[in-house]
C-alpha cells in the first residue's frame, strides 16, 4: 500500500494499488454519491446520476446573458446587490440566490446554503470538524492552490452539505469538479468575462454527452485491403489508460471514422501500451470533444481528443506524447449498406485493430490477432478487435458517419466531393 498524506487533516487516506484495468473499468463519472457518507473513490455504480451544480456571481450583464444563453440559471448575489437582481430579472428568467451579512445562502428568504471563508490549512481542518447540513456549502479560498482542491474534496467528503467552491476561471472551475477523480459537487464561477461561462458550459454540456452514451455505430464490410507502401504514421500517447474495447475514431475522410484499438492487448512480440493507438497517417480525420475534427500532423501534448467504446460511449483524454514515423502501410475500404465504400489507411502491424461487432460463431479473434476459441470475452460483450495482419474481405466494422464538410474541424453545410 502506499500512503496518499493531505496537510492538516488528521488521517492519511491509504490506497491499495490496482492495475490499469481495475483501475480504469470503475471509472468515475461526473456524479454525486446519495446520502451522508461519500467515499473518496465514488465510482459509476455508485452514483445517482445528479450532474454538477454550477452557479455564476458576476456583475456583468454580458456574463448574465451568456450564462442564460448557455442554460446556466442560477446567480449568486451579495447583500448590496438587491437592485441589481431587479433590474436584471427584466433581461431574462434566472434564479436569484442572495449571501446575507452573516454568511447565509437565501432564496426567496429561505437559507439554502452557506458561505464559508478559508485562507489557510487550519481553517480548513476545523471546517472539516463541522457538521454541516445547511444543503450547500459554498466556500470562499482566499487562493485555493495554497490549499490543494485534493485536499478540500478529502477533507469535506463526509459533509452532508453539497460542496461548491469559488472558481475565478472555467479552467480552475474544471480542476476542482474533477478532483481526486469524484470532484466537488459543484462550482461558483466568479467572473466578468463572458468567454469564461462559454468555456465551462461547454465542458459540462461534454462530460453530459460523455455520461449519457454516444451516437451508434453503421455496420461496414470490408471490400479491399492492399499494401501501398511507406508513409507517415501517428501514434497518440494518451494521459490515459484505455480499456479493452476503447480507441480513437479515425478516417482518412471527415465523413466516415473508423474505430481503431488501443493497444492494450498482450501480443507475442510486443508489451501491452494501453494508453496508446497507432491511428493512421498524418493526413487522417480524428475525432475530438465538441463534434470536432483534427488532422492528426495538428495534435500535440496537451491537446484533447475523444475516447469511443463500443456502445458509442464517450470521454476525452488529454495527448501527452505524438510519434509520427515512416511505416509500411495498408489501404482498408468498406462498404456500408447504402453502398457507399469508405476507406482509411493504417500500419501493416500486427498490433494495429479495428473494432467490430461480434460474429457470434465458434471463432474469434484473440488478443493476439490470430484465430482462435480464446477471445470469447469480447464476443459475448457484442464486439471483437480484428488486427489488420488478420484482416479479410467480409470482415464487418463499426464506422460513424457524419457530415463531410469541415472548416477548421468544425461541420459546416457545404457541398463538398472527396475521393
Amino acid at each position: 500500500m502506499r500512503l496518499l498524506t493531505i496537510p492538516s487533516l488528521q488521517r492519511p487516506i491509504i490506497r491499495k494499488p490496482v492495475s490499469w484495468q481495475r483501475a480504469i473499468s470503475g471509472r468515475l463519472t461526473l456524479q454525486k454519491l446519495p446520502g451522508t457518507t461519500r467515499c473518496l473513490t465514488r465510482c459509476a455504480a455508485a452514483t445517482n446520476g445528479k450532474e454538477k451544480i454550477v452557479w455564476i456571481q458576476t456583475k456583468s450583464k454580458d456574463v448574465l446573458t451568456t450564462a442564460l444563453e448557455a442554460g446556466l440559471s442560477t446567480l449568486l448575489f451579495d447583500s448590496a446587490s438587491t437592485e441589481l437582481q431587479e433590474e436584471w430579472k427584466q433581461i431574462g428568467r434566472f434564479t436569484a440566490l442572495t449571501v446575507s451579512e452573516d454568511g447565509d445562502i437565501l432564496e426567496d428568504s429561505k437559507k439554502v446554503g452557506e458561505l464559508k471563508h478559508v485562507a489557510s490549512g487550519e481553517e480548513l481542518k476545523r471546517l472539516q470538524s463541522e457538521q454541516l447540513s445547511c444543503g450547500h456549502l459554498v466556500l470562499d479560498m482566499s487562493d485555493w492552490r495554497i490549499i490543494p482542491a485534493e485536499n478540500m474534496v478529502a477533507a469535506l467528503q463526509s459533509q452532508e452539505a453539497r460542496l461548491l467552491p469559488i472558481a475565478r476561471s472555467a479552467e480552475d472551475a474544471r480542476v476542482m469538479l474533477e478532483a481526486l477523480e469524484a470532484g466537488t459537487d459543484g462550482v461558483v464561477l466568479h467572473t466578468q468575462e463572458p468567454a469564461q461561462v462559454r468555456e465551462l458550459a461547454a465542458w459540462v454540456q461534454q462530460q453530459r454527452s460523455n455520461r449519457a452514451g454516444g451516437n451508434e455505430f453503421d455496420f461496414a464490410e470490408v471490400v479491399r485491403i492492399q499494401c501501398v507502401g511507406m508513409g507517415d504514421r501517428v501514434c497518440v500517447d494518451m494521459a490515459s489508460l484505455l480499456v479493452p474495447g476503447e480507441g480513437l475514431l479515425v478516417g482518412s475522410f471527415a465523413r466516415a471514422l473508423f474505430l481503431v484499438h488501443s493497444e492494450c492487448a498482450e501480443s507475442a512480440y510486443i508489451n501491452s501500451r494501453p494508453f496508446r493507438v497507432n491511428a493512421g497517417p498524418v493526413h487522417a480525420y480524428l475525432a475530438t470533444p465538441g463534434g470536432k475534427t483534427a488532422y492528426l500532423s495538428e495534435l500535440k501534448s496537451g491537446a484533447e481528443v475523444l475516447v469511443v467504446d463500443p456502445q458509442g460511449r464517450q470521454r476525452t483524454a488529454i495527448v501527452g506524447r505524438i510519434k509520427v514515423e515512416q511505416r509500411p502501410l495498408m489501404l482498408i475500404e468498406a462498404e456500408t449498406a447504402d453502398h457507399v465504400v469508405h476507406s482509411l489507411l493504417l500500419q501493416n502491424a500486427e498490433t494495429v485493430r479495428l473494432v467490430g461487432p461480434a460474429e457470434h460463431s465458434s471463432t474469434a479473434f484473440r488478443e493476439g490477432g490470430e484465430r482462435d476459441e480464446e477471445g470469447k470475452d469480447d464476443e459475448a460483450a457484442g464486439w471483437r478487435a480484428v488486427s489488420v495482419s488478420q484482416m479479410q474481405v467480409g470482415d464487418r466494422v463499426y464506422l460513424r458517419q457524419q457530415g463531410a464538410a469541415r472548416h477548421t474541424g468544425i461541420a459546416i453545410k457545404e457541398s463538398i466531393v472527396e475521393r
